[in-house]
């Protein structure tokens, strides 16, 4: 059955293979992204030439914006079934070297902008009571990383997010799905697409060679084992099909799709699950 899906970021990497993968599956699919007349102008005409797409111009950090971008969605469509929350930005660098405005910018994009989409969203897939949110997040979903720990931070507060308000929503027939992808070849990791990153310069001076080599080891490291496990971003957008076309009640809290990991994310989802369980059951006495 035909749904109709909004999906955020949508001009490059997931977003836009995701845009193409649902559309050919035969969903009639929302493809948001900012800028569609200027420096995205050609990947929203791109998507706009394909069958079962609609390009929509909207910045996740503006709440106006949103309001603007959902009550157009909703007015010509009557609802939507599926919102997908893939715009992100990425970030490197020592945590002490972000300077306060480049975090708040991350996050503005990375937290707010989710929050936006589900305020923006939730009245109308509440009336319906039905509706899927798939938001994407990164590794495991519960450990982090130096160098990278603004970043994981906004992601890990996606996963809060996802948690809690599945328990919200449960009344209303609305099911939430969080993605961890790991690393992948897309243009938020080969460095095409800019990310939010370290800005203090005399901060990251006196730390010296000693942590840029860290870095570079770390990196050098995610870089190798997504070479060496092939990783194709298709594996997201074909799993984001899969959890849209699952019977309803079925979909998993989270879903890791992470062949680096071998396995140890799936571990640790189930260890998480336990744990909290036993958490519930101790409170509940």
């Amino acid at each position: 059955m035909s749904k109709t899906i909004f999906i955020t970021g949508t001009s490059t990497g997931f977003g836009k293979l995701t845009a193409i993968t649902l559309a050919n599956a035969g969903h009639s699919v929302i493809a948001g992204m900012r800028n569609t007349t200027g420096k995205n102008a050609a990947a929203a005409e791109e998507l706009s030439a394909i069958t079962n797409i609609e390009v929509v111009d909207i910045d996740i950090t503006d709440d106006t914006s949103v309001t603007t971008a959902f009550e157009k969605v909703l007015g010509k469509y009557g609802k939507i079934d599926v919102l997908i929350n893939n715009a992100a930005v990425s970030g490197f660098g020592l945590t002490e070297g972000y300077s306060l405005d480049q975090i708040r910018q991350m996050f503005e994009v990375n937290i707010y902008g989710v929050l936006r989409t589900y305020q923006a969203v939730l009245p109308s897939m509440r009336r319906e009571k039905n509706g899927l949110v798939i938001n994407i997040t990164t590794g495991a979903s519960g450990h982090t990383l130096p160098f990278m720990v603004p970043y994981m931070a906004s992601k890990f507060v996606v996963e809060s997010i996802t948690e809690g308000i599945q328990d919200e929503l449960s009344d209303y027939g609305i099911e939430n799905v969080s993605i961890q992808p790991g690393v992948y070849p897309t243009e938020m990791t080969n460095g095409s697409k800019a990310g939010i990153n370290a800005d203090k310069t005399e901060i990251i001076a006196e730390y010296g060679d000693a942590a840029t080599e860290k870095f570079n080891v770390l990196g050098g490291a995610l870089f190798g084992k997504m070479a060496q496990f092939e990783m194709n971003p298709q594996t997201i957008a074909d799993g984001i099909l899969q959890l849209v076309e699952m019977k309803k009640g079925e979909r998993p809290l989270r879903f890791p799709l992470d062949a680096i990991a071998q396995g140890t994310d799936k571990e640790f989802i189930q260890a998480r699950a336990d744990i909290k369980n036993k958490w519930l059951a101790a409170y509940s006495n």
